[in-house]
């Protein structure tokens, strides 16, 4: 029999979006709201400590930033693609969020006024990228979770692999999940759920996320009816460390960085004369790898062909206070000191423009359920995301979610007994997995997966590509069902949780690679080569994924636009 438990309000996913809506649920609510905040690692292991560069803000409209050039950054950084609506609020909203985490109490790094300092970031016209040195969402973090011990209307579910969220009668019924230090089963029950547990890039091979983040609320939620938003638009970071993938924050190039190819030459002019190395992301990482494929890079037997990050003109002061954790990666990963060598470096994967579909509020189609941060998709990065927004969406979206669940819990009605037979059919699921027999390994099948992701649904994409790719995918899911979980342990199967991953990836694979493959235009992070330009006529929409027996269905809704009717992106 399962264990039960009901709070007010679950929040899946304790990153920065979790953290601040449990941080705005408490505010609001006096600490009288009951909070259960769920995390399939320990709390402070969330991806978001892994966030380098700076979080974007309007600091100093007296020396010539605004709202409306930060929003004007987004919406064309986005292939116009995000709702302007979306962003219009996001920019207004972010101020406010700096200074809090400074009354916070937040480390900024400060200017020699004894201003928070901001940078430049790729895309932004102005620099204003507040940074805490290059550990920016390890401090943010620390800060939110101080600011959580002031109240005692939380419990944590630290290892606790949730998998399934349920719901029943049109509305949120509860989560089912896995104790990984017992094996015993849980139900937690709540009025309402927050959906806060990050994206989806181990899709891939070569990327920046924790092996941890595997896009479980995205394909749990889409297996309970919820629409994913823009799946096709993943983007590629220009400065993953070769061979680890570890992010070389932007603020590299932000504090002065330099892409050089194999005859040490600024190569950016080519592709975005104006703004060189500080272009978006997806330009650079394009124009990386033309570089790489037409010869200028520098060859590796794996394939993992690089070009070089050169810091070495900045100086060992600049770079010793301004971008320690680089160095120190560097050093400690490959045995170079970027302060007198260059850094090896290629496109990776980093970050899920897409999600689960929201309302402007953060609200998702289901009763009492809420989605934010990277596993949600308001849309205010459309096809392509602007560099230090993720962490600002992140504040953002927490405390409107947060502040939204406190308004919305008086008319919520109470939990509901969970019925009986979906707890049982998720027992019965993971006992099938735990009964699989076969000679396929699962661990190879995880590997083949973000293989063919890395080589059919990459940087540049092509239709023959993408139909291989999903071909591949779906005999992935079928030889899948001859893997077996060769542990049979009771206590921290991580043989299992990988079983479970491996699921919600797949299918996560095959929203991606469907949305791609219908999607015949290149916009953003999608760089189709056989269609290779923006088709506005056709192609102005979102793209929504429902899941069917037969594979994702399809369905398309139209961009907000209020402000800014597209125009060609020239940097």
């Amino acid at each position: 029999m399962a264990q039960v438990i009901t709070h007010d309000v679950l929040i899946l996913g304790a990153g920065l979006a979790g953290l601040r809506a449990a941080v705005e649920i408490s505010r609001k609510s006096g600490g009288k709201i009951d909070i259960g905040i769920v995390s399939k690692v320990q709390l402070m292991r969330a991806h978001s400590v892994c966030a380098e560069g700076g979080t974007a803000a309007v600091l100093r409209p007296e020396e010539g930033d605004s709202f409306d050039l930060h929003a004007w950054d987004t919406v064309k950084g986005s292939d116009f693609l995000a709702d302007q609506d979306v962003v219009h609020r996001f920019v207004r909203q972010m101020p406010e969020e700096i200074l809090l985490l400074d009354h916070w109490g937040i480390p900024w790094t400060r200017d020699e006024h004894g201003r928070i300092s901001q940078r430049p970031f790729g895309g932004h016209s102005y620099p204003r990228a507040t940074l805490a040195a290059d550990k920016t969402g390890f401090f943010e973090m620390q800060t939110l979770y101080d600011q959580l011990l002031r109240y005692r209307n939380f419990s944590r579910y630290d290892e606790l692999f949730v998998t399934d969220i349920l719901v029943a009668e049109g509305r949120f019924a509860g989560l089912v999940g896995i104790h990984a230090p017992s094996g015993e089963t849980v139900v937690l029950r709540g009025k309402a759920l927050l959906i806060a547990s990050g994206g989806a890039g181990t899709l891939y091979g070569f990327t920046t996320y924790s092996q941890t983040v595997t896009g479980d609320g995205m394909a749990m939620a889409y297996r309970a009816g919820l629409p994913l938003e823009d799946m096709e638009f993943l983007q590629f970071h220009p400065t993953g460390l070769v061979p680890s993938g570890i992010l070389m924050t932007e603020g590299c190039r932000g504090e002065g960085g330099y892409l050089k190819d194999n005859a040490g030459q600024r190569f950016m002019d080519k592709y975005a004369p104006k703004l060189m190395e500080l272009a978006p992301r997806d330009m650079v990482s394009r124009a990386e790898m033309t570089e790489i494929l037409q010869g200028r890079g520098f060859q590796r037997e794996d394939g993992l062909h690089y070009l070089h990050l050169d810091l070495t003109h900045l100086g060992a002061e600049r770079i010793n206070t301004r971008l320690p954790l680089i160095r120190e990666v560097c050093i400690k990963f490959l045995g170079i000191d970027p302060i007198t060598h260059p850094i090896p470096i290629r496109p990776v994967a980093h970050y899920s423009m897409g999600g689960v579909e929201t309302d402007i509020n953060g609200k998702t189609r289901v009763e009492g359920i809420w989605a934010a941060g990277e596993a949600a998709c308001v849309s205010l990065h459309g096809a392509n995301r602007l560099g230090s927004n993720s962490t600002a969406e992140c504040l953002v979206w927490g405390g409107i979610t947060g502040a939204e669940i406190v308004a919305a819990m008086p008319k919520l009605k109470d939990p509901a007994p969970v019925p009986e037979s979906m707890v049982k059919a998720a027992q019965e699921h993971v006992a099938e997995l735990k009964g699989r027999r076969g000679s396929e390994n699962l661990y190879e099948l995880r590997r083949e997966l973000r293989a063919t992701m890395d080589h059919n649904a990459g940087v540049f994409r092509t239709g023959e590509g993408l139909a291989k790719a999903l071909e591949t995918v779906q005999a992935i899911r079928e030889r899948a069902r001859q893997a077996p979980v060769v542990d049979q342990g009771q206590t921290y199967n991580s043989n299992l949780f990988h079983a479970l991953e491996l699921e919600n990836l797949i299918d996560l694979a095959e929203v991606l690679v469907t949305g791609a493959l219908a999607r015949q235009e290149s916009r953003g992070g999608h760089a189709r080569r056989d269609f290779p330009t923006r088709d506005d006529d056709n192609w102005l929409k979102h793209t929504l994924a429902f899941k069917t027996e037969r594979g994702p269905r399809l369905e398309y809704k139209p961009v907000t636009i209020t402000t800014w009717k597209p125009v060609e992106r020239k940097y």
